[in-house]
């Protein structure tokens, strides 16, 4: 059903799943899905924030489970649990974010309820006024009279989803724009205590303006008349000593009744970092992932207007339900051993073990809305050597054309960083994605989005390995 901007529903008290979705498109920047946790309309801590750099709530009653494209259709999906909320939560806000443009610019912006078990639809409710939000809040499950309700809410921010987390309580890291100018009413005092230099939040590593000083103008018609009276201060300056007498009695009683409340957890981290051509490469370390498990996560989807090689074919190259792409990796560790990381021949790696990269599953239908997701085990860092991550087709396509991918690394510390996948205009049928080199003991990342064509015989993963030089031993295998 599609619900009006401020109704409700009853929605059962079971798994649910929230999609909140949009058309894709020339010129249609991204969106992401996030939940908040409420308790008199603000979080506890940063942990009541779930979105794609922070995917679960602790209790797990929320978790963020990804993106997914069919056919033009786009979307980001979270996982609410209703029943293992906790006593305290009040409401779930439900919110998107725009990444590189702002709301007006995404067409058919929607959200809808499901049943998790049964998948059935519960509640929708479509956003059609948007103009200049980069955030919206489109809908939220609160609690009546032990009961809970989804509301459509449809409430928009133009300060993107830094402005959304703040207003409900969380703090955020490297905030998105620069900090304002110093008040005017200081410039004739700047001067003298310098202004500090605010830190910024770009990831890609540009430094942001430094405060602006004091207006020329004001500089030279002040110094003159401005020098005498600089020795005023002492007089005034005893007033001000007196009361650091009454201040002791005033600083000891604070501690002893109301000790400030400590956050817990450090500041929540917005940024993303997106890899194109002419940027095509990232520091880990410089990001801050250098520890934990990095999620490598490829999603795909099916364009419905067939160009390129698909095109002169004069067919669908694939068909959604019959397309199985192969995540894999290509390892060369300190020691000098290599090898592959695939679902061909079951060499699904380990985690806790060399090569310390596993393979999570095999989507072998296109059914599974995470996608195609291997882990790298970042404690183990200095044991690699390089690491080339590349995509195969088993069956149900003969090439890439006509099929649009998305790849995310996502570390359990740092920022994510995506890229996007060019349109392939060649019988390709295997892709390096990225290549993670250790250039002394710092992770680089490497966009290649390199569509490679085997030749006649030859295996896709031969292919790769004689491309970048890997120097295996080839053997056939099947699932």
């Amino acid at each position: 059903m599609t619900m009006p901007k401020g109704s409700n529903v009853p929605v059962p008290t079971r798994g649910l799943r929230v999609e909140m979705g949009w058309r894709s498109g020339p010129g249609v920047p991204d969106a992401d899905a996030s939940a908040l946790l409420l308790v008199s309309g603000k979080v506890r801590s940063d942990g009541d924030f779930v979105f794609y750099n922070q995917p679960a709530h602790p209790s797990g009653a929320v978790r963020h489970e990804g993106k997914r494209g069919d056919g033009g259709q786009v979307t980001d999906t979270l996982f609410v649990d209703l029943a293992r909320v906790e006593g305290a939560i009040e409401t779930v806000v439900l919110a998107a974010s725009a990444d590189g443009g702002t709301f007006g610019q995404v067409p058919g912006l929607y959200i809808r309820v499901l049943d998790a078990g049964q998948g059935t639809e519960i509640a929708r409710f479509d956003s059609k006024d948007a103009t200049v939000e980069t955030a919206f809040v489109l809908g939220e499950f609160y609690r009546r009279q032990g009961a809970w309700k989804f509301r459509a809410v449809g409430q928009g921010y133009s300060s993107g989803l830094e402005g959304l987390a703040k207003d409900y309580g969380i703090t955020v890291d490297e905030p998105q724009h620069a900090a304002p100018p110093p008040p005017t009413a200081a410039a004739p005092i700047a001067p003298v205590p310098p202004a500090p230099v605010p830190r910024g939040a770009a990831p890609s590593g540009h430094t942001p303006p430094a405060a602006m000083p004091p207006a020329p103008g004001t500089r030279v018609a002040g110094p003159p008349p401005v020098g005498p009276p600089v020795h005023m201060p002492p007089p005034v300056a005893p007033p001000v000593t007196a009361p650091p007498v009454t201040a002791p009695p005033v600083t000891v009683s604070p501690p002893a009744t109301t000790p400030p409340p400590a956050r817990p957890g450090a500041p929540v981290r917005l940024s993303k970092v997106t890899l194109t051509k002419e940027a095509p490469s990232v520091s880990l370390t410089k990001q801050g992932g250098t520890s934990g498990a990095m999620r490598v996560n490829l999603n795909w989807q099916v364009r419905k207007q067939f160009s390129g090689w698909g095109s002169k074919r004069g067919r669908a190259v694939a068909a959604h339900r019959d397309l199985d792409l192969d995540l894999c990796a290509l390892y060369e560790l300190s020691d000098g051993r290599k090898g592959v990381v695939q679902a061909l021949g079951n060499a699904f790696g380990a985690l806790h073990q060399p090569p310390y990269i596993h393979l999570d599953g095999d989507d072998r239908t296109g059914a599974v809305a995470s996608g195609e997701n291997l882990t790298v085990n970042l404690d183990h860092k200095q044991s690699f050597r390089r690491i080339l991550i590349f995509v195969t087709i088993y069956e149900g396509a003969r090439s890439f054309a006509d099929l649009h991918a998305t790849v995310t690394l996502q570390p359990l510390n740092g920022a994510p960083v995506d890229f996007s996948l060019d349109e392939c205009t060649v019988p390709s049928t295997v892709c390096a994605l990225a290549l993670i080199t250790n250039n002394g003991g710092d992770l680089i990342v490497q966009r290649e989005a390199r569509y490679l064509v085997p030749e006649r015989g030859v295996s896709p993963q031969r292919t790769v390995d004689r491309v970048y030089g890997w120097g295996m031993n080839w053997t056939p295998g099947r699932k």
